[in-house]
């Protein structure tokens, strides 16, 4: 099926690793019938802190001529900046992806950078003008129910509506494997806000009172050695660094025999639906949006916050029935193909803009 609505979509993303999922999202939205235009949002539009002071004044110059150029019928970005502010100065629908808890995110950033007065003040005027976003913006996408409630409590009356991102399962298929030892257990996720990445101390426990399975870390971060200098003393623990994406982490999650995701908050864990997708039982602390991302006791097992038995009870039904750690591997690969496919997000994410879009 194809919307009759024919949409000029300008699509603004932030960093690279962004990109690559916005251009998925675009191309499916293409074949929609929209006119999509994807940007690096810096490109087009700058303003304070920026280094150049120039830019202070004149950052929205390039933003100005790329809608005079495009005219877009609406604006989607991915980050809550000058790019969202000046599309919606330009009074044009613009529609905000939320992929974090940011008030968390922003307390947590006060508390650990924010003791320098220079980078402090930084992380105020930032925070300025993402609330001048929220407050102003068409509406607010979230990826995840969870995280939509949030919103509602920091902005009750702006209009939301759940954009679960999608994610390509042709890109996640049988490979090579590689050589760990078994049975073991893999983590994909990196250390870079200490509220979540803390949860991986409950892994101390875990080891001790498991010590014939292995467990490997995949991933980095600021916060990473807190974490390995309590658990590398464990012979059955082994921290990977980061693999090259998608082809070497394809390949560590073909080789584990369960995934677990063991955080103090998460959103729409990318690494949860791959490893389902690569037809892996998985466990994840039941935080966050997690609880969406999987099937409770149909593709793997929520574990709660802080209990090291219970992962223990949950990794051990998983790696000793076999049978059942198989069907729960090809559920979860069923899972994620009928609830992440590009398709459904497109249509979802047009059904969401269209009451709020006026088209030429």
């Amino acid at each position: 099926m194809v919307f009759k609505v024919i949409l000029r979509l300008l699509i603004g993303y932030g960093s690279r690793g962004k990109f690559f999922h916005l251009k998925e999202f675009s191309d499916e939205l293409e074949k929609q019938g929209i006119s999509v235009r994807l940007v690096k949002d810096t490109d087009y539009s700058r303003g304070f802190p920026s280094k150049k002071i120039s830019e202070w004044f004149n950052g929205d110059k390039k933003f100005k001529e790329l809608i005079k150029e495009f005219q877009p019928d609406a604006v989607f970005t991915d980050r809550q900046t000058h790019f969202a502010l000046h599309s919606i100065e330009a009074d044009i629908p613009t529609f905000i992806l939320l992929r974090g808890h940011y008030w968390q995110e922003y307390f947590w950033g006060m508390k650990t950078l924010g003791k320098n007065f220079k980078t402090r003040m930084a992380i105020w005027f930032r925070n300025r003008i993402t609330e001048n976003v929220f407050e102003n913006a068409t509406a607010v996408l979230p990826i995840c129910k969870y995280l939509e409630d949030v919103v509602k409590e920091h902005h009750p009356k702006q209009n939301t509506g759940v954009f679960l991102e999608g994610i390509n399962s042709e890109r996640w298929h049988h490979t090579e494997k590689m050589e760990l030892k078994h049975p073991c257990i893999g983590l994909v996720q990196d250390a870079n806000w200490w509220g979540k990445t803390k949860e991986l101390l409950v892994l101390e426990e875990v080891l001790k009172k498991i010590p014939n399975v292995h467990f490997y870390w995949v991933g980095d971060g600021q916060y990473r050695k807190k974490i390995t200098d309590r658990l590398e003393k464990f012979d059955n623990f082994e921290w990977k660094g980061r693999l090259e994406y998608p082809e070497k982490i394809r390949e560590f999650l073909e080789t584990i025999d369960v995934y677990a995701l063991i955080t103090g908050m998460d959103l729409a864990p990318l690494t949860l639906k791959e490893a389902q997708l690569m037809e892996k039982p998985v466990i994840a602390t039941n935080v966050g949006g997690n609880k969406e991302m999987m099937d409770d006791k149909k593709t793997g097992y929520l574990v709660e916050e802080g209990s090291s038995k219970d992962i223990i009870e949950k990794l051990t039904e998983l790696l000793d029935n076999k049978e059942k750690a198989r069907d729960m591997g090809k559920e979860g690969a069923k899972f994620v193909r009928e609830e992440f496919n590009w398709e459904r997000v497109a249509k979802n994410f047009l059904t969401i803009v269209n009451p709020y879009v006026k088209i030429n």
